[in-house]
């Protein structure tokens, strides 16, 4: 089995201002409230991010919302991590994120035009209590599919995500995204889409 080293937002120049909740006990039951509510929220937002509808997914963010993924490096056992430190594929606040969403809708994002086929597969989803009030820890496993174009062959990019989902006026708002891919080398033409 493979070492478990959590991705911190103590990593990231960003990451000063996320929440710091952790998960308290073991996860939640499948029947909890809770749980069902956060997976329903995930499935939600895999269907904005296949239609791109990333005004709206944005709209579900909190407005110190973390969105980190670092690099993934190879290292032996007991290294202690397995991302480079400070060096990251995402490391985004909600400023950068709403740049990024305003970019794709200009006639110079030229990586998504035409806009990649996209389908996110999510799977494995544990729901967790944390220290932080009005605040739960959702981990998933995310399995995205892209296809662009009719010439380059399709792409898998495989990743676990911590996500902290915090509750904003009786709604869930993601707070904190740490994404943890599953390869050193990315096996797609660019990152223009979003995990």
């Amino acid at each position: 089995m493979t070492e478990h080293i959590p991705v911190s937002s103590a990593d990231s120049p960003l990451g000063a201002r996320a929440t710091p909740a952790a998960p308290v006990g073991g996860p939640l039951p499948f029947s909890d409230p809770a749980h069902l509510a956060a997976h329903q929220w995930l499935v939600e937002e895999a269907y904005l991010l296949d239609r791109q509808d990333l005004e709206e997914w944005l709209a579900r963010m909190t407005e110190d919302v973390h969105y980190f993924m670092p690099i993934r490096v190879t290292t032996s056992r007991g290294a202690g991590h397995d991302t480079a430190r400070r060096m990251a594929h995402f490391d985004e606040d909600l400023y950068s994120l709403g740049r990024r969403v305003a970019r794709l809708r200009t006639e110079h994002a030229w990586t998504e035009d035409p806009p990649s086929r996209l389908r996110h597969h999510l799977s494995n989803v544990r729901t967790f209590a944390t220290d932080v009030p009005g605040e739960i820890l959702v981990e998933s496993a995310v399995l995205l599919f892209r296809s662009r174009g009719d010439v380059n062959a399709p792409s898998l990019l495989s990743a676990g995500r911590s996500d902290v989902l915090r509750s904003v006026g009786g709604a869930w708002r993601l707070a904190r995204r740490h994404i943890t891919v599953d390869e050193s080398v990315l096996r797609t033409q660019n990152l223009a889409v979003f995990l």
